[in-house]
């Protein structure tokens, strides 16, 4: 129903703290349009909620219509700051009023055309700009006025949408920036990558693409971190394998974290990984794959997050070093959320070479649309609400309290000698060098996670042929296994063989649990980029495993993780007994370990945690799921029994909740293992083949009463406001299904897949801004969500969500009901995109005023019949 241009919630949002956009009397200028804006005095901004010794400040609201919506921002060379509309409006130069002074905020263009940054960096004496659909410039002031306008481009980036070109900071070492990049970004030319560049898939059995189509065809590296010199030169690859990091930061030690985004829509499958903070070291991999890809956390050749936050939309992100705050303060982490209106602290405590966090809330409030914050020269913290063309807006956070703000000292003295090891290992990524075997070797089978894998990419970085012996005749079980990893990433076809018969001497040895899934990683690498191995080799493989399996599966823990990566193979191998090995895991009761790690923070916030509770509370058998993917693939071993029990556990778990593409996984999952029954198989399955996947409305749905009207949003704001106490949650809910919201939009874990998920509007939301969404669905349009225009040679035209399938466009029409339309690829002679919102207009016109309050406090409410809109 709502117009997925504003609640993508991987993209930018928006909004203003209070219900409304403030009036003149708060600062806004009254007639922007006349010369350059007016100044706007301070207002303070109480309904922040901040701890103690805390306070905020409105400096300004932006003028829409002139300056468009602010989505990055960062310090000057005057003490003040620019700021960038995601638009074509331009970039900012904006002068804060003073803290306890009297005086007013001010911005003026710049006079250049570049605009829609979505990073911004002063350095070298330049204003540099990574602008999405463009890339990264260079703009200085060569006419001596004090204001840059020449601008030179730099890195040619010509895609990515919102997962493109992000966030721009200075290296460490001042002669350099780091310039990043979304999922959607393809690589520019780079001269160089910390490790080596040879990325691939990696995933032994197919995936599925996105049962939605987002992401289709985008491969490895996925998002990733670039460095380069002043001028653009020297593009070399420090990170990769994210989805969509917007905003990187570096502490006192030099050590690089980021904030990537999760995939909202894959709630409930096995491969959901939630928002995350990542410590971003040299050569890191963090293992996004598009669709059902996304390698586990306990794949050895990516490396662990951070801290697994959950649910969200990541912007902004930056340490608090230079910030008149208490210690603790400064040395904070701070993470912005758009999607829960949030900023998080994070203490960020060392934990060997690496780092563990620990989470609290520093700012947040009910709608906060946050999209970038900076440290200001004068040790304040601003930050920017706004994005994708929404009322935006300028907040300074101060502290008051009676704490000394006096500079934190430096680097943690904790951990710093691990750290040191590790960083001396990362002197050896990018090139080779002859001093790497000997400094790298031995720390193979360390302990350390970070270490080990900081080990491996210097010795990936040299001539596989000068060490490919030594990987295959190392003793010590952790190194040997690190050294087999390797080699399967970096060797040649002939290596497979020699690979999995060490491999399997070190698996009749004795392994822990981390080393056996290293080793069947190890196996699933080789075989995934040179193929399977001779007939005799798959053999020995298939009857060591099984012999390992012999017990059972495990009930939870690493052997499960073990028992799931042996299905795997097996599976891949052809073996018939991995079907009955892993229905027996399909079948597994749920025990309290499938629930995610992020589930415990949902208790600590009732603002946001009700809806996706619910989800969680309703959550399918994860484990079960998991392997019935893998075996989907099984050609062999199946018994009709079996196959009657696999069909029933995935129409099971289609009652459960589950993100927006959860239902088309599932039919995909279905449609591929039913692929491989014969037509007798299929006769005698019919029932359970033919029941539906995708949950309809519940029963009883009737229709408004009416009388409706032409709803315009003004009249909808003057009906709504004040007017959400005491509403009727039932009807409320009768409402969203009635007015065809729930065919389109998850909502609370239930609905369509079509809009985006509409469980958190409220937390992102200002009253305004929603029902303009919902009024005024074509204002502006979404990358995630906007339709396309498709013409075949012929003259035929259709519009919709257009989706590639192979040599085929699918396109799914704006018609609620409508039948998709296929073409293949050779007959379309336009594509593009459409104006036109993929949600109709008119879909509130027959509510009446009661009707209508009702429907938008169960919207606001993310289906919490206990918020305060509601009769109790």
């Amino acid at each position: 129903m709502l117009n997925p241009t504003l609640l993508a919630s991987s993209s930018l949002g928006l909004l203003l703290l209070a219900g409304a956009a403030p009036g003149p009397e708060q600062g806004r200028p009254e007639d922007p349009a006349q010369g350059e804006p007016a100044g706007q005095a301070p207002v303070p901004a109480t309904d922040l909620h901040l701890p103690a010794g805390f306070e905020a400040e409105l400096l300004y609201t932006v003028p829409r219509d002139e300056m468009g919506s602010w989505v990055c921002l960062t310090r000057d060379d005057r003490g003040g700051l620019f700021a960038s509309d995601q638009g074509g409006k331009g970039i900012y130069r904006i002068t804060p009023a003073p803290i306890d002074g009297i005086g007013e905020t001010t911005a003026v263009k710049l006079p250049t055309d570049v605009s829609g940054a979505q990073g911004l960096l002063w350095a070298f004496d330049s204003l540099y700009a990574n602008v999405n659909g463009q890339g990264l410039w260079r703009i200085r002031d060569t006419d001596g006025d004090g204001e840059p306008e020449d601008a030179k481009h730099l890195v040619k980036l010509g895609n990515g949408g919102e997962h493109g070109p992000h966030a721009v900071l200075p290296t460490r070492d001042g002669e350099g920036i780091y310039f990043i990049a979304g999922n959607h970004t393809m690589l520019p030319e780079i001269d160089g990558s910390r490790a080596p560049s040879n990325w691939g898939e990696d995933l032994l059995l197919p995936r599925q693409w996105d049962a939605r189509g987002h992401a289709r065809g985008r491969l490895a590296p996925g998002g990733w971190i670039a460095r380069c010199g002043p001028d653009g030169e020297d593009i070399e690859i420090v990170s990769s394998g994210y989805r969509n990091q917007y905003d990187i930061a570096i502490n006192d030690d030099g050590e690089m974290f980021t904030y990537d985004a999760d995939m909202e829509w894959d709630i409930g499958m096995p491969w959901y990984r939630p928002t995350r903070i990542c410590h971003a070291t040299s050569g890191s991999e963090f293992g996004w794959r598009s669709g059902t890809g996304k390698w586990p956390e306990h794949y050895e050749d990516s490396l662990p997050p951070t801290y697994n936050i959950g649910p969200g939309s990541p912007t902004g992100l930056l340490f608090g070093t230079g910030a008149k705050f208490p210690a603790r303060y400064q040395r904070a982490l701070y993470a912005l959320d758009w999607t829960f209106g949030t900023i998080y602290a994070f203490e960020i405590v060392p934990e060997g070479s690496s780092y563990r966090a620990v989470r609290s809330e520093f700012a947040w409030s009910k709608p906060l649309g946050v999209t970038d914050a900076t440290i200001g020269a004068d040790g304040a913290m601003y930050f920017t609400v706004g994005g994708r063309g929404a009322q935006s807006a300028l907040y300074r956070i101060t502290y008051t309290g009676d704490e000394s703000t006096a500079p934190a000292s430096g680097a943690d003295a904790e951990g710093a000698d691990a750290r040191a090891l590790r960083r001396s290992l990362e002197a050896f990524h990018g090139a080779p060098n002859p001093g790497a075997l000997e400094a790298a070797w031995g720390h193979l089978g360390a302990q350390d996670r970070f270490i080990r894998f900081a080990a491996r990419i210097a010795v990936e970085n040299q001539e596989v042929s000068t060490w490919a012996a030594a990987a295959l005749s190392e003793e010590d079980p952790r190194a040997a296994s690190t050294a087999l990893l390797a080699l399967a990433r970096q060797g040649r076809e002939q290596d497979t063989g020699p690979l999995v018969a060490r491999g399997l001497e070190l698996w009749d040895g004795g392994l822990e649990d981390p080393d056996r899934l290293t080793l069947l990683r190890a196996f699933a690498v080789a075989m995934a980029r040179h193929g399977s191995p001779d007939r005799g080799t798959r053999a020995d493989l298939s009857r060591r495993l099984l012999a390992a399996a012999a017990s059972g599966p495990a009930k939870g823990g690493s052997q499960a993780l073990v028992d799931v990566e042996v299905t795997r193979l097996l599976t891949y191998l052809g073996e018939p007994r991995a079907v009955t090995f892993g229905m027996e895991m399909v079948r597994a009761p749920r025990g309290d370990e499938e629930l995610p790690l992020w589930a415990e923070l949902l208790d600590r916030n009732d603002r946001y945690g009700p809806p996706i509770k619910a989800m969680i509370t309703d959550r399918p058998p994860i484990r079960g799921m998991e392997v019935a993917f893998i075996l989907r693939n099984a050609e062999e071993g199946w018994t009709p029994e079996l196959r009657r029990e696999y069909f029933a556990f995935l129409n099971e778990a289609a009652a459960h909740s589950g993100g927006a593409s959860y239902p088309g996984f599932l039919q995909n999952m279905r449609a591929d293992a039913a692929d491989k029954l014969t037509v007798k198989e299929r006769q005698s399955l019919a029932e359970l083949l033919g029941l539906s996947l995708v949950a309809g409305p519940p029963e009883g749905v009737t229709p408004p009463k009416g009388p409706g009207r032409k709803w315009t949003t003004e009249e909808a704001v003057a009906a709504v406001e004040g007017h959400l106490t005491d509403r009727d949650f039932a009807a409320g809910v009768n409402l969203y299904h009635a007015t065809s919201c729930s065919s389109c939009h998850m909502f609370a874990g239930k609905g369509g897949a079509i809009g985006p998920d509409l469980s958190t509007v409220g937390n992102k939301f200002a009253l305004r801004d929603l029902l303009e969404c919902v009024i005024e669905p074509s204002l502006a349009i979404s990358d995630q969500y906007g339709s396309q225009l498709l013409m075949d040679h012929d003259g035929n035209i259709a519009e919709g969500i257009v989706v590639e399938e192979g040599d085929e466009y699918v396109v799914y029409p704006r018609d609620l009901g409508a039948e998709a339309l296929v073409f293949h690829r050779d007959e379309v002679k336009v594509l593009k995109e459409s104006k036109v919102s993929q949600m109709p207009e008119g879909l509130v016109d027959g509510l009446n005023v009661d009707e209508l309050r009702d429907l938008v406090a169960v919207l606001l409410s993310g289906g919490n019949k206990k918020a305060k809109y509601f009769k109790q």
